[in-house]
């Protein structure tokens, strides 16, 4: 009876607060759509500036199938290379295309003929992407100009198949990642946010001069998060059909696990709450703790490109753990059979920070 009455208050106190719908609305609905949009790794109408020396059908071609992927927009037709120095200053191209004289005529005898591709390299990540979009459309026109012997095609013909994702876009990626940060956030920022704010206001002390035990206080400051944090992944399961994103394996499995992940987000939380003093303290500890945990997990790079001390700290991040499952689940189909060492891994990790939280807790 005391539990439910102190669910009761807490759900009741997270309605009346606005502020509180409001930023769960946001990180599980708008901020997913802003990212899957902004931060698409795919680079689509980069500036080209094209030096054509050659001007022949050929060079033409070439630069035809540069713009018609829709990765470069051709912006300039320049007259010679140091002309390409200040578009490249100003930031007018990110990239200059340079085509040599007697480019057919060498294509047409069959020898070897030099291309030389300039990328700003101010902005590795752009340049690394330009480079290779480069590299993939003159050897598509390589092929198509029969450069290489018939036997030599002949001889060696891959057949390229990439799964899970074979338009080999990035959006799935960003939109479950996202997901899975706002997961986190919530679980760490709204315990330490709702523990905090009773000490500042003084009803912390009123709680604890009542017949409730602590063991209660403290679950009924938790499992609210909890069930906020589900109840939070349906609008964001419809952001999954609006954006394409498959959902391959099962929903209750990703429901269950995404509730042993945020044992781990709500201990954190807890254990944020039981060191502040302030609001403001508790937000500036639970961001100090935040970043860390989504560097490490592979949102921002992969975890393979880390050094190895980094790769080895990544797996006591419970969010790279529950990067792996959502991915598994939704692009792959994977079960539980495939996904136990993740699940037994949230579970190391989530229920001794549980009870280290509500040890704490009933301490102070």
């Amino acid at each position: 009876m005391r539990l439910s009455s102190l669910l009761h208050k807490e759900l009741i106190q997270f309605f009346r607060d606005p502020v509180v719908l409001f930023l769960i609305f946001w990180l599980y609905t708008i901020e997913v759509v802003i990212c899957a949009y902004a931060l698409g790794m795919e680079m689509r109408d980069l500036p080209l500036a094209v030096v054509d020396a050659d001007e022949s059908p050929a060079s033409r071609r070439l630069i035809d199938d540069f713009v018609a992927g829709g990765n470069f927009r051709l912006v300039a037709h320049l007259r010679d290379v140091a002309a390409a120095e200040p578009y490249l200053e100003r930031g007018e191209a990110q990239a200059v295309l340079v085509i040599p004289v007697a480019f057919e005529r060498e294509l047409q005898r069959g020898g070897g003929q030099a291309l030389q591709f300039l990328a700003d390299g101010s902005n590795a990540n752009t340049a690394a992407v330009a480079r290779g979009y480069a590299l993939q459309t003159v050897e598509g026109f390589r092929m198509r100009q029969g450069t290489l012997d018939a036997r030599q095609l002949a001889a060696v013909a891959p057949q390229l198949r990439t799964w899970y994702n074979p338009d080999q876009t990035n959006v799935s990626f960003t939109v479950l990642a996202m997901i899975a940060l706002a997961g986190l956030m919530i679980g760490v920022v709204h315990p330490a946010a709702s523990i905090v704010r009773e000490k500042e206001v003084g009803t912390i002390e009123q709680l604890m001069v009542t017949p409730i035990r602590r063991g209660e206080l403290f679950i009924a400051k938790t499992v609210p998060t909890l069930l906020i944090g589900l109840i939070a992944l349906f609008p964001s399961l419809a952001l999954v059909g609006w954006f394409g994103v498959p959902v391959r394996g099962s929903l209750p499995l990703f429901f269950a696990l995404t509730a042993l992940f945020l044992l781990s987000a709500i201990g954190l939380g807890v254990l944020v709450a039981a060191v502040s003093r302030t609001l403001q303290q508790a937000l500036l500890l639970a961001f100090f703790g935040l970043f860390p945990l989504m560097f490490l997990s592979g949102t921002m790079v992969p975890v393979e490109s880390m050094p190895n001390l980094l790769q080895q700290l990544s797996l006591a991040s419970p969010l790279r753990h529950y990067l792996d499952i959502t991915l598994s689940i939704f692009l792959k189909g994977a079960g539980m059979e495939i996904l136990w060492p993740h699940a037994l891994a949230l579970a190391l990790i989530g229920v001794p920070l549980y009870l280290t939280a509500w040890t704490i807790f009933r301490r102070r």
